[in-house]
Order: C-alpha cells, then structure tokens, then sequence
C-alpha cells in the first residue's frame, strides 16, 4: 500500500497582482519550490544542504558551520519535533532545499526543515527483517530506498510518486536491505545484509534513471580468483560464504575510489568448516566507482568467529603523518582496534586497540590482530571482549581536523560464545551470551591510536552517533535519553538536554536563512534545535 499527503495552499484574497505572486509562492509547498539535489553539493561540504547519509563523501560527519559554538549553545532552543507514530528512528535525514528526506523500515517522510510540517508519507508494507533502515539517498529529483525485503524503491523527492521499483536479491533467501545508497555520479550504490542463511553478500550500481545493474561486486572471490585460496579448495564454502554490506560506504573523488567494510562470514562464529582468512569478509575495501573492480583490501578481522563485521565508517581525511601529508582511511572497526591506512593503496599504517580486549595477543606485520588460542566459541563457552555486539558498531564516528582527532562510541562488553552447531554448520552456528556492559566516547589520536580522553556515558551499549562542529562542538548522546554537547578537545560536557528516549541515529547540522539547525531523533521523533532570535 502507498499512502501520500500533501499539504495544500491556502486560498489567498484577492491582493495586488505582486502581493498575491509573493504570497502564493509563499504559500505553495517546499516540495513545489525544490529544484532537486544539485550534482555539486555532493562534492562540498555540508552546510546549507546535508545532501547524503554522512552529510559528504568523506565520512568525517564534521560541519564546517559555526554559528552554534560553545559561548551560546546553552542558549539551543526547540524549533519544532516530529512524530512518526511507528518504531524508532535510526535513519540520517537528507536535508536538500529546505527538506528533510528521513525513513524507518517501509516509510519515507519529507518534512519541512523550518517548521516540521509533513509535505508527504510513503508507505510500503513488506515481509523481511525491520531491524532498522539508516535513510534515502539522493539523485537529481528522485529519492532511493532499500526495503527490509531486500528491494530498492525510487521515489519523486517532489510529492514520494513511486518512479520505479527493483529487486536487489531474493528475500526468500534471507536477504534484506538496511543501508542508506551512495550516488556517486550516476550510479547509486547499494548492497544487501543477511545472517539467517549462508548467503554471499555483494555490493551493486544502480542506474538511477532506469534501475538496470550496472556493475555487481561479491565480497567471495570466484574460484580462481585472487582471494579464494583463503577459502578451503573442496566444497562450496566460498559461494555461501556471507560478507554482507551493511552499512554506508565513502568515496574520494580525486582518487575515484570507493571505500566500504564487509561483514562476517559464514557460518557465524564457526570457523572450522572454512578455514584460512576468507577473503573478502570482515574487509575494507576500495573499488572502481565505474566498473566494480577491486583496487586494494584491508581485513581488520581475518578468519572471524565472532561476528565483528567491518562493516563501520571508513573515515576519509587529510593529515600528515610522520612529517609527511597523506591520505588517509581510518575505522573504529567492531573487533575493537582502531586502524589508520593510506587510503592510495591500502598500507597499515596505525592497528591500536581503542578499548579493553582479551581475544588478540598483538599484530602481525600486515597491521592484523593475532588471535589468541581459546577465545573461538566452543560448546562449554569462551569468555571474550568484546561480544559479538562488537566495540562499536552503526554508531557514526566522527574526525575533526581542528583537533586532529577521531572520536568514537565505544563499548565494553564481556560476553561467552558457545558454538551449537552439531554436523554440517550453517547460518548461525553458535551464539554468544552478553554478561556486562557499559559505553563511552572516546577521542583517539590518529597518528598513535592513544586514547587522548574518555566520556562515560553510562551502563549498557551506546546507541547514538556523532557530529563535530566548527563551533568547537561535539553532539551526541548518552545513555539515560540526554543528548550532549562535549568540548572536542577535552570531552567535557558544555550542554544537555534529555529528549524522553534513546537516540538510536547520529546528529546532523545545516544552514537555514541565515540559521543554524541541529537535527536529532529519540524513538520516534525527531527534533530540530536552533538559536532563539
């Protein structure tokens, strides 16, 4: 079922022919007045529009605005909230032209930046896993949406009319879709998730006119090609062998190299029936944008058995290192360690642990944790930290080049990993029951991976993601419903408001008529800060 509402002008009485021009355009919907999403917006950074999930290619979810700063954010106010009425909001709104583009599983919702007025509502019922949808992404006029049964939706931006519908991959098979696409250009990238079956995970472009594939890229390696001697050479364990792609990769336009993490392979949290590293899971990879071919690889995790998907931010900035300029890549990866690369080619460049682990004895000379023996899931139970919850997970991290560091959620989380399987392992294979934990953000320094300073944020996971400022701010949230301003080069808590819930999304800013946005979401509403007149 689709269900679309639009607001309507109101009559006007009849004024002079230049009062009553002024007053219909005023009075006519944001949607009417959009012009669409200018190519050019993706390649700068965000400050009137937030144009893609990360706000730009980068992923350093670091604003350049600085109107809101830390002399007058306890001045924030609420501009206005919004309610869904259906489960909680973990997708990043789009903001283009005065509109926020946001979605949770099955709905899209174009609101007026401004106001928080609906201008229309798109539903889809379907079948599939609604863990939870990360938001739309952004072509011209047109919106794209991937579907808890593993589809992609393109809607009008101007009034959600349906422009097409495609099917990624069967979802009888249990694949299913959470992710916001990328549009690098004119293919709009998007991938698959999946744990329930043993399923290889791949990433694809789309047309963003027509719908037909462009390009299809599978995390396992074809027999034969490089990367399949890390599978076992008998049986078929490469061809259902998992790496789904979660989560929202990152793009360098002057190098034309897409940046992504992988997920775990299959079976989960068995590692005997496919030994060796199993290439390309628990990867970050770089790709051709234009063709889908692999240029180079990093596997944080390999050989997993404990579900720590590569699946988070590849973070993309410019620094030095060592005395030298570079460019580089670094991810908070699930398994606990920080990693810094040199995006060009893939070199290790920094592995350090970001919070307290027990599973790794140190690192190889690829810059690879070593796996310490006894910590793989066995049916009496291992002890590890962390759980297959991972350190951190889809919680937007966050570099600010005014400080130089990388700020992180990141958990403490013991738990014991059983493995159940009896024969022929498949799917799940074992599972892993969490004892304790608590959540912190921490800010890490590059070049060293040394935790420069830690703020707890209370007992159980993190949820909430993270956006630096220009204003010498960095939001986010606990665990108790606040959402916080800390001082970036210190942790310090400068602001707070409790929001009634858990935020479960990261925080976004942008530029209105001269004014400041700050944008966050707890349950299933979203609220929109900004500075009183």
């Amino acid at each position: 079922m689709v269900l679309i509402r639009m607001l309507e002008a109101k009559p006007r009485r009849r004024l002079s022919w230049m009062l009553a021009l002024g007053l219909a355009l005023v009075a006519l919907p944001p949607a009417c007045l959009a012009q669409g999403l200018s190519p050019a917006a993706l390649l700068q950074p965000a400050t009137s529009t937030w144009p893609t999930y990360n706000g730009d290619y980068s992923g350093r979810r670091f604003s350049t605005l600085h109107q809101i700063d830390v002399l007058n954010v306890n001045h924030l106010s609420l501009a206005w909230v919004f309610e869904t009425h259906t489960q909680a909001i973990k997708s990043t709104p789009l903001e283009v032209n005065g509109i926020l583009y946001f979605s949770v599983p099955d709905h899209v919702w174009a609101v007026d930046a401004r106001t928080g007025r609906m201008i229309w509502h798109y539903h889809r019922a379907s079948e599939g896993d609604h863990i939870g949808q990360r938001g739309v992404a952004m072509y011209g006029d047109w919106l794209y949406l991937t579907t808890p049964d593993a589809h992609l939706v393109s809607l009008n931006a101007k009034d959600g009319s349906v422009h097409w519908i495609i099917q990624l991959a069967d979802p009888n098979l249990g694949y299913f879709s959470t992710m916001s696409p990328l549009v690098i250009r004119d293919h709009v990238i998007t991938g698959v998730s999946g744990d329930v079956t043993d399923i290889p995970g791949f990433l694809e472009a789309i047309d963003p006119e027509s719908g037909k594939v462009q390009w299809r890229w599978y995390t396992e390696p074809k027999p034969g090609e490089p990367g399949s001697e890390t599978w076992p050479r008998h049986g078929d364990a490469i061809r259902h062998g998992g790496g789904m792609t979660w989560m929202t990769g990152t793009y360098d336009p002057g190098l034309n190299l897409l940046y992504w993490g992988t997920g775990n392979p299959n079976p989960v949290l068995a590692g005997t029936p496919r030994p060796g590293d199993n290439l390309f899971t628990c990867s970050i990879v770089a790709l051709d944008p234009d063709t889908g071919k692999l240029v180079w690889y990093f596997q944080p995790s390999p050989h997993d058995v404990h579900d720590w998907d590569a699946v988070e931010t590849p973070v993309l900035f410019d620094a030095p290192f060592n005395g030298q300029p570079r460019k580089l890549l670094a991810q908070a990866s699930r398994n606990g360690f920080f990693f810094v690369l040199d995006r060009t080619d893939g070199r290790h460049l920094v592995t350090a642990p970001f919070i307290n682990i027990n599973w790794a004895s140190g690192i190889d000379s690829r810059g690879r944790p070593v796996a310490k023996p006894g910590r793989a899931p066995r049916p009496d139970g291992a002890l590890v930290e962390p759980s297959s919850d991972g350190s951190t997970n889809w919680l937007a991290p966050s570099f600010d080049p005014q400080t130089g560091l990388f700020y992180v959620s990141a958990r403490r989380v013991f738990s014991v990993f059983y493995l159940t399987a009896t024969g022929k392992a498949e799917g799940w294979a074992g599972t892993d029951r969490g004892l304790w934990s608590d959540a912190a953000i921490r800010a890490i320094d590059y070049r060293t991976g040394k935790i420069i300073w830690d703020h707890e944020i209370g007992g159980g996971e993190g949820s909430a993601g993270i956006l630096a400022t220009a204003g010498h701010l960095l939001f986010t949230a606990d665990n108790s419903g606040n959402m916080l301003a800390l001082a970036p080069a210190t942790g310090r808590t400068l602001w707070h408001v409790n929001l009634g819930g858990r935020m479960e999304s990261d925080p976004e800013t942008f530029e209105l008529d001269g004014r400041q946005y700050l944008v966050v979401s707890a349950q299933d509403l979203l609220f929109a800060f900004t500075l009183p007149y």
